[in-house]
């Protein structure tokens, strides 16, 4: 288990011998504190951290990183000099220990941390799209054969990765951890501070596009993971995905790729989407030939299946354990199907919203039978993709839906782009108001419509399957 004597050792390489406390986490909500945990106190654009010290070593935190003098009442120990090792140190808790950015601070520890798990292997895991959810699906499989922890919802950056970290201890066996790019240098970064030994990339889209400049910034940054591997690690790499496979170019590791080609190590066929009743396709591996049926909706999610098996492939699982990993159902994360009074069904996939994401997301509505109604917000972050990015989305529901209902004002892209591909006129109609969007649906819904609602996270159109559902 870490310990005080860990945290003080990586931030000033002196070990004192009466520093046996366990730390059992860290946490930087102080809310979320708990018995024996280690509070961060980092400045934040709407509160600080450094205000909230009484209240989480009111909850069970024992000691907190600081970046500035606290309130007089809080012991503190003072860092930037560093230690001696011969002085006597009072480290009862509650204690504030001082550094120069808590932030920094948290992430030496955290590799500090990880060095000391020799046992431990770590999975990557990046990609402009599927990276929660093939993370989620690694660690189903995985957990079949190791203690596994996997990174909790989508803390994928420089604050959340050492977080998970430092919730490890020596009776783990495998770490699958989600890295995401916002800045050049972020998933070194990260890779630095995890040292994973398989690396997996999904693919190269157009979200966040609009920081990071273009797609081919957007493969350097994703590149950083392949690049980090060690000679003895392995790359998963998407064959499928031009600029994935690229990535073969960039690494020093055993290469693995996925895909539907059958120049890939392993790839799949005769996909059959089955609704939200899953998906059926063949896998091959070398000379085998596995036949699957899994829970996974839509059939983007045999790219999904196909990223966790080459994981399970390479670190010793059995086809036995992929295929419980995979049935198991428990991956499909983000898209809830609910009932609208009139009885239409609700597909609520409104977490977050990119070309691909959506586009999968009408493949799926293609799939179900009813009156298909396809309600698509903006896609943020896009970029210089911004009007390409919502043009390819209203081509695709032109094919699929019945009518088109769209929202906010890069969305008017998408319904002018159904137009042009042959929707009716009346059949598309644009909302700037989500209250106005939601009555309409209200007043015309049908037992017999499919309804998909996506766009992104800041339109909140989660509102709207809310305010349909049976109850709410």
């Amino acid at each position: 288990m870490l310990t005080l004597a860990d945290v003080l050792e990586a931030l000033t390489s002196t070990r004192p011998a009466n520093a046996s406390a366990l730390v059992a986490e860290g946490v930087i909500d102080s809310r979320q504190a708990t018995p024996n945990s280690l509070f961060i106190a980092i400045p934040g654009e709407n509160t600080d951290g450094h205000l909230h010290l009484d209240d989480a070593f009111k909850r069970g935190a024992t000691f907190a990183l600081i970046q500035r003098d606290a309130d007089a009442s809080f012991r503190t120990l003072d860092l930037r000099g560093g230690l001696s090792a011969d002085s006597p140190l009072n480290l009862d808790a509650p204690l504030c220990l001082r550094v120069d950015n808590t932030v920094a601070a948290l992430q030496q520890i955290a590799r500090f941390w990880r060095r000391k798990l020799t046992n431990l292997r770590v999975v990557g895991i990046t990609g402009s799209v599927g990276k929660t959810t093939t993370k989620e699906t690694v660690a189903e499989i995985l957990s079949l054969h190791y203690r596994t922890l996997k990174s909790p919802g989508n803390l994928n950056n420089e604050i959340g990765l050492p977080l998970t970290i430092l919730k490890l201890n020596e009776r783990y066996e495998r770490a699958v951890l989600e890295m995401g790019f916002y800045v050049p240098g972020e998933i070194q970064l990260l890779c630095d501070i995890a040292q994973p030994q398989i690396g997996v990339v999904s693919n190269i889209g157009t979200v966040h596009a609009e920081r990071a400049g273009s797609q081919e910034a957007i493969f350097r940054g994703k590149s950083e993971l392949p690049a980090a591997l060690p000679p003895d690690g392995v790359a998963i790499l998407n064959f499928d995905d031009p600029w994935v496979r690229k990535m073969e170019e960039k690494t020093k590791a055993r290469i693995f790729f996925y895909g539907l080609s059958p120049e890939s190590h392993l790839w799949a066929d005769q996909i059959e989407g089955l609704g939200l009743d899953g998906i059926r396709f063949r896998m091959h591996y070398g000379k085998e030939t596995i036949y699957m049926r899994v829970p996974m909706i839509g059939r983007h999610s045999v790219h999904t299946a196909l990223r966790a098996a080459a994981v399970a492939l390479n670190d010793g699982i059995t086809w036995q354990e992929i295929l419980e990993g995979l049935s198991r159902g428990q991956t499909q994360l983000r898209l809830a199907t609910v009932r609208s009074e009139s009885g239409a069904l609700i597909l609520d996939d409104t977490y977050n919203a990119a070309p691909e994401s959506m586009m999968a997301a009408l493949n799926l509505l293609d799939e179900l039978d009813g009156r298909k109604i396809a309600v698509l917000g903006d896609m943020l972050e896009l970029g210089q993709y911004e009007r390409v990015g919502h043009d390819r989305v209203g081509v695709r529901a032109a094919q699929v839906a019945k009518i088109l209902l769209t929202l906010g004002p890069r969305a008017h892209f998408i319904a002018k782009a159904a137009r042009q591909a042959g929707m009716k006129e009346s059949a598309v109609l644009e909302f700037e108001e989500i209250d106005l969007l939601i009555d309409w649906l209200k007043n015309n819904l049908t037992s017999r419509d499919v309804v998909l609602i996506k766009g992104s996270h800041g339109l909140r159109m989660d509102r709207i399957a809310s305010a349909l559902e049976v109850n709410s």
